[in-house]
């Protein structure tokens, strides 16, 4: 991971490194810089036409060694649009922008930002998105290349009228930042480093934070028995483990929000084994779990006024002697059956497991549980929106606008009895899989069986956990997806 610093001063003359300003599609600076730097306007009106830059919004101008502001090596203008798109305006994006620009350097950040209504909370999103941008997994490269993005800290000054607000709008967002980045690590780490015990030891580092956390191993999980989540790794040289975390904010008596991850470390299909075309990016099957702990992270980094549970089931699915077998009928943790007829169709029987066990023993608010579940959730939404199946319109509705607010958008697939009817086995209650019509769908499906009265929610994040599209805040292939959403979620509508 790149190191990057950033610091909010009142506005103060740079001393050195790079200038950065913003400006609209007048092509004029904001008010700030343009009282503390006189010749900037003109400057800039000179060399736009040249770079045909327009004041577009995250479009930037580069201008090396300005002409009449001493002792700034580069000035930077980012677009920022025009005054009535200001209002939903992407300032992390445009945070994104900043720091793809300042790697490796130090830049003072002109941010004022006229017509905004609260300054302080667009500042604060650009300085998430920058520490976003800054983001790099690249611990197991021995040699770097002569023409690589430069190596050392990036230090953002922002330059701001309100100091204390923007301060205080950062600290709620560093940890969040944290967050995402902890669940970067764990989704591109390779899977002979991150076997489920060292998940597990990474989960209970959260402890510093004041997160109680509590690693079920082998033969805990037989004792309670989750038959189902230990019959998925028995074919693995690695036992499997359940971590459950607690952070306990809210109040004494209150119901827990309950976050349950799949943590395939890596999934070759087991007997039904997969195409080795593509496999090595199995290691990232366990997306959910990291978003799970990068969560736990977030909510205790700035004091989470909630009480909350994560629960990883953590395991993997590889095809020795002892693998489970397609016929193979299991009895899982909430006394249903499961014919196994395809065990590449494994992270359900996880979730199934983790998910009955949590409503058991916790008696939670609501569930909401995140796998890289199907790969037919790729074919309906591509990798521009998870998956989203529930039993709960106000809890459903609640993810969307907080999909929306965020940018990790989720999308409300069906759930149904017709549905239903496809996972209906002749030798056992259920099968593990449905066929190849709707199979996100079933998927979803199977899971609601182990789900009684709670409100819960099912995002599959097949398409959005791992090999993500690169964008101006995530240079990452795993992005840490669902983080932020859920973040967002529990702070906008549970914490009190």
């Amino acid at each position: 991971m790149d190191s990057i610093k950033i610091e909010y001063v009142a506005l103060e003359e740079p001393q050195g490194g790079d200038l950065v300003v913003f400006a609209g599609d007048d092509l004029a600076v904001t008010p700030l810089a343009a009282e503390r730097f006189g010749t900037i306007n003109d400057l800039l009106r000179r060399a736009a036409p040249g770079e045909r830059f327009k004041g577009k919004a995250a479009s930037t101008l580069v201008v090396p060694v300005p002409e009449g502001i001493p002792g700034v090596n580069r000035l930077v203008v980012v677009g920022i649009g025009a005054p009535a798109d200001r209002a939903n305006q992407d300032w992390r994006k445009i945070g994104g922008v900043i720091a793809g620009k300042a790697l490796g350097r130090n830049a003072l950040v002109v941010a004022d930002l006229p017509g905004i209504e609260q300054p302080a909370e667009a500042v604060a999103e650009m300085a998430l998105g920058a520490r976003l941008r800054a983001y790099k997994f690249d611990r197991y490269k021995t040699k770097k290349k002569e023409d690589s993005e430069p190596e050392g800290a990036t230090r953002l000054t922002f330059a701001v009228a309100e100091l204390a607000a923007c301060r205080r709008a950062d600290r709620r967002r560093a940890g969040l930042a944290d967050g995402v980045n902890l669940a970067r690590d764990l989704v591109n780490e390779p899977p002979n480093v991150l076997f489920p015990a060292e998940f597990a030891r990474r989960a209970q580092a959260l402890e510093k934070l004041g997160v109680e956390v509590e690693i079920l191993e082998e033969e805990d999980l037989r004792r309670i028995g989750m038959r189902a989540l230990l019959a998925v790794g028995q074919g693995s040289g690695h036992g499997s483990r359940v971590a459950i975390m607690r952070w306990n904010g809210g109040q004494a008596d209150g119901a827990p929000l309950a976050f349950i991850g799949k943590g395939v470390c890596f999934d070759s299909g087991g007997i039904s084994i997969k195409p080795s075309g593509g496999m090595e990016d199995m290691k990232g099957d366990m997306a959910g779990a990291a978003a799970v702990v990068g969560l736990m992270h977030a909510l205790a980094s700035r004091k989470a006024k909630a009480n909350v549970v994560g629960a990883i089931g953590l395991t993997e699915n590889m095809p020795d002697g002892d693998a489970q077998r397609p016929g193979d009928i299991i009895r899982t943790l909430s006394g249903q059956t499961v014919e196994m007829v395809n065990s590449d169709a494994e992270g359900r029987l996880v979730l199934a497991d983790v998910l009955w066990y949590v409503q058991e023993r916790f008696k939670p608010a609501f569930m909401i549980d995140l796998a890289t579940l199907t790969g037919a959730i790729l074919v309906a939404l591509a990798q521009e929106h998870a998956g989203l199946f529930s039993n709960n319109d106000d809890l459903a509705d609640r993810l969307l606008a907080s999909g929306k607010a965020t940018g990790e958008k989720v999308w409300r697939m069906p759930l149904a009895p017709e549905y239903d009817k496809l996972i209906d086995s002749r030798f056992a209650d259920m099968k593990n899989t449905g066929g190849r019509h709707g199979g996100s769908i079933t998927a979803a499906q199977f899971l609601q069986r182990y789900v009684q009265d709670t409100p819960w929610a099912h995002l599959d994040i097949a398409g959005t956990g791992m090999n993500a599209p690169q964008t101006e805040t995530n240079k990452s292939w795993g992005p840490g997806w669902g983080v932020r959403l859920l973040d967002h979620l529990v702070r906008e509508f549970y914490e009190r």
